[in-house]
């Protein structure tokens, strides 16, 4: 299913020229706002997102920015009658600026979490995911153990930085930030790095696209991701999410968005 195009501003850094029009706005922006048929809410909510993570967002061969996220919100706001103009910063930057007020709400594959929960005001969970270990194939890791001694790579703020943080002491590894996804492979599948720890979605997306990696371990608890605002900021906003998000799930519309992604991998 071919999704239409979505205008997005792309941002190399948070300076204040190119965000001080970010935030909630009473104007549409027909370049770059998005909204559902009929929206009723002159309001055009700035929504913070990565810039690759996928099958959650990423740019598909067209050229789109497509993914589970991205079609979960088009579809939310469609269903609510909301607009919203669409900002692809990376994960770290998305988050610093819902923290500096300068976007409204932040879907990035972004985990539901007790320190996290302190700053945001979380949706209703959208998705269930473990932290999976890859490496390449003939690397003869096999397992935590196989990595004493060595580096792992993984990015900034995600759960997967997180894994790596609690187990290296006992593993005896070290962790290694970048801030993209792209960095994080290539490190692996260079040399550099001996693993990284990534949602284990992700990287068996990766993986089925034909990125020369295995999945060797996956942690034992899994981590629910959700959509954020700064507390006490956009509850209105938060409760249009879990509205739609439950209708999405009440119609099938929700399984055919995983579906569309995941496919049997789900």
């Amino acid at each position: 299913m071919k999704k239409k195009k979505i205008a997005l501003l792309a941002f190399t850094s948070l300076s204040a020229t190119l965000l001080a029009a970010c935030g909630s706005t009473g104007d549409s922006d027909s370049n770059s706002a998005t909204s559902g048929a009929g929206a009723s809410d002159a309001t055009v909510y700035a929504i913070g997102t990565d810039t690759t993570f996928a099958p959650f967002e990423f740019e598909n061969d067209e050229g789109d920015f497509v993914g589970i996220d991205l079609d979960l919100l088009d579809a939310i706001a469609k269903n609510q009658g909301f607009e919203y103009e669409l900002r692809s910063l990376g994960f770290n930057a998305a988050v610093t600026a819902l923290e500096a007020g300068q976007v409204d709400g932040v879907i990035a594959g972004m985990s539901i979490n007790e320190e996290r929960e302190k700053k945001y005001d979380f949706s209703d969970p959208y998705y269930d995911s473990k932290t999976g270990v890859a490496v390449k194939p003939d690397s003869g890791i096999t397992s935590l153990e196989d990595l004493e001694g060595k580096q792992v790579v993984v990015k900034t703020g995600t759960t997967g930085s997180e894994y790596a943080e609690a187990n290296k002491d006992e593993y005896g590894f070290t962790v290694k930030y970048v801030e993209d996804s792209s960095t994080m492979y290539q490190d692996v599948l260079g040399g550099n790095s001996a693993a990284t720890f990534e949602d284990y979605p992700v990287i068996q997306y990766e993986i089925s696209r034909g990125m020369k990696l295995e999945v060797v371990d996956q942690s034992e608890e899994g981590s629910e991701y959700g959509f954020a605002t700064l507390k006490g900021k956009q509850t209105e906003l938060v409760e249009k999410f879990n509205a739609g998000l439950a209708e999405l799930r009440e119609n099938g519309e929700y399984d055919e968005i995983l579906d569309r992604y995941l496919g049997d991998s789900e």
